[in-house]
């Protein structure tokens, strides 16, 4: 008789009853070790390497930056001393980027051209000129402006706005004057979306009886 057939052979059973078969346990069986406490395992070194630069980093984030106080913050020159003096302004899609350079010399570019060669309409020109009669800067500072987005009036309009922002800058008494004239205000007006089952924003089509 082989181990397999020992392994299930039925066991008697007293009262006639049927035999059940002895289940083997499965498995590998278990190591039985005496009662002397577990090894414990040798810790690994511990990365001291990692540890030096984290703590290098935090300790150089506990030191305060220059840019970070107040007093560095805060520039302790005039607007008037600084190099340039930065605005934007906006209409429908368009953005428009305006730098005061304060240097002497009075002219202005759009997007790297001449005014007269980005904006050739003179009553784009004209919206643009606007602001610039009420203050004396026109005279003395360089202007250039980086538009993008929307149409060639969209880009006027959005300019003359950033114009007249840089010009509250350099001169807090125009605000009186830029404001009645509604140079200050953002024009909030766009085309509305079109919606579906219709040709426009409003307009159905036309219905026909038959």
């Amino acid at each position: 008789m082989t181990n397999d057939e020992q392994g299930t052979m039925s066991a008697p059973v007293s009262g006639g009853a049927e035999a059940q078969p002895v289940k083997r346990p499965r498995g590998r069986p278990r190591k039985i070790r005496d009662g002397s406490a577990p090894e414990a395992r040798p810790k690994k070194p511990a990365k001291t390497g990692a540890r030096k630069i984290t703590d290098q980093k935090a300790a150089a984030s506990a030191i305060p930056k220059p840019e970070d106080t107040v007093a560095d913050a805060i520039s302790p020159e005039p607007i008037s001393a600084l190099k340039y003096v930065y605005a934007t302004g906006r209409r429908k899609r368009a953005v428009a980027r305006v730098f005061f350079y304060l240097d002497g010399k009075s002219e202005i570019e759009v997007n790297g051209k001449p005014l007269k060669d980005y904006f050739t309409a003179e009553m784009l020109r004209e919206i643009i000129d606007q602001p610039l009669r009420f203050s004396s800067v026109r005279k003395s500072a360089r202007i250039a402006v980086k538009v993008r987005g929307g149409g060639i009036r969209g880009q006027a309009e959005a300019t003359r706005l950033g114009i007249a922002r840089a010009l509250l800058k350099l001169d807090e008494n125009l605000r009186p004057v830029l404001r009645s004239k509604g140079y200050l205000t953002r024009d909030p007006r766009e085309k509305e979306r079109k919606k579906p089952g219709l040709k426009r924003a409003r307009r159905g089509p036309q219905w026909a009886k038959r």
